[in-house]
């Protein structure tokens, strides 16, 4: 029996994390979980599952949950870490503040199954040598790094020629940049593939979270940026490709069902069933298409491919620095293609740190933050 943490248990990778324990109690316990401030739908999963010990939350429940530890406030993850007996992380939050959760865990020598871009974007190098000091392991659970976890199977990093990172182009794949001066936060938020969270939605609009994840591959699979590619793949079947040294390329192909990449996670090195609504079928599927990334279209992902090879504070900053504008775009504070202009400029004025401990990546995320506010004020 696998005792699962689960932190972001009421967003979406969160709830069908819950699905796939559910699916199946005989491999796997809940057994603490937090949220931000989601009180009702945390005392539902708690209801649920008594074997949770901890509960985490950002703010003060109004109804306490009786019999269980319960810890509120900017520290409530690392404490249900440090209180709780189990055997993986789940890392669900969104946003920076999922860094440190994801050194506590390794630091106390437990593997982490990380939805977190965050961790490796704006912490990759502190993540990655906490991972060698700890021999721990991370477990990817966004679908295109599952796909290519799953895909390395049998093989090595060092018979891969390259990895081939698919992007479904977002909400305004299909028009030119002229057209996304004046688009709404309803248009941004209409993803043509996937049921997703606010923020992410609009960083697949942007192409910022595709950036995200050529960092985040960098540090998982330990392979250098100019190893990583980027195509365009409007169905989201083909979720990440391989090519091996021989040209042979592998591809893990599935529906739109984040369970898949979460279950293997936590399954891993199994497979286990999954009750899926509609499951893959090849026969009854559209074309399949690929196209080059164009970059003049899509500049956050050349910004990306550089701030993660200036390492250092520099995913910190484009992070924070995001994180900021989307949500005064989301706030109506600023247009869409302004979102690029703030991480631009923050990456321009914000101090750079070659080789940044967490409190000086917490600073870089609030000095990003900090200036985009100032620059549109």
């Amino acid at each position: 029996m696998k005792k699962i943490l689960l932190l972001g248990a009421t967003g979406s990778i969160g709830q069908q994390t819950i699905d796939v324990i559910e699916q199946h109690p005989d491999l796997f316990e809940l057994v603490g979980v937090s949220a931000g401030t989601s009180e009702a739908a945390l005392h539902d999963i708690v209801a649920r599952h008594p074997g949770i010990q901890v509960v985490g939350m950002a703010v003060a429940p109004e109804t306490a949950f009786e019999g269980k530890k319960t810890f509120v406030g900017e520290d409530n993850m690392t404490e249900c870490i440090q209180n709780c007996d189990y055997d993986l992380l789940v890392n669900a939050t969104v946003g920076f503040r999922g860094l440190k959760p994801t050194l506590a865990s390794l630091n106390k020598g437990v593997d982490v199954a990380l939805a977190n871009k965050e961790s490796l974007v704006a912490g990759g190098a502190l993540v990655r040598k906490t991972l060698e000091e700890t021999k721990t392991r991370l477990y990817p659970i966004d679908s295109e790094h599952s796909a290519i976890f799953q895909c390395l199977q049998g093989n090595t990093t060092r018979e891969v020629s390259r990895l081939i990172i698919t992007a479904s182009g977002g909400s305004f794949r299909d028009l030119d940049r002229s057209q996304l001066r004046d688009v709404s936060v309803e248009q941004a938020l209409a993803h043509p593939n996937w049921n997703m969270g606010k923020r992410i939605t609009i960083d697949s609009a942007t192409m910022v979270n595709k950036g995200f994840e050529v960092i985040e591959a960098h540090y998982l699979f330990d392979l250098p940026f100019s190893q990583i590619d980027v195509v365009l793949h409007a169905e989201s079947i083909v979720h990440s490709m391989v090519e091996f040294a021989d040209h042979a390329v592998m591809a893990q192909l599935g529906s739109a069902d984040m369970r898949l990449p979460i279950q293997y996670a936590l399954a891993y090195p199994q497979r286990l069933d999954l009750q899926e609504e509609k499951p893959l079928d090849m026969t009854k599927t559209r074309d399949l298409h690929f196209r080059q990334m164009d970059e003049a279209r899509f500049p956050m992902l050349r910004v990306a491919y550089e701030a993660g090879e200036k390492e250092g504070n520099a995913g910190a900053i484009f992070n924070g620095a995001d994180e900021q504008a989307v949500e005064m775009f989301l706030r109506g504070k600023i247009g869409f293609l302004d979102i690029e202009t703030s991480i631009q400029k923050a990456l321009e004025h914000v101090e750079y740190i070659q080789d940044p401990d967490y409190e000086q990546l917490a600073q870089s995320d609030y000095k990003a933050r900090e200036f985009v506010k100032n620059y549109w004020s």
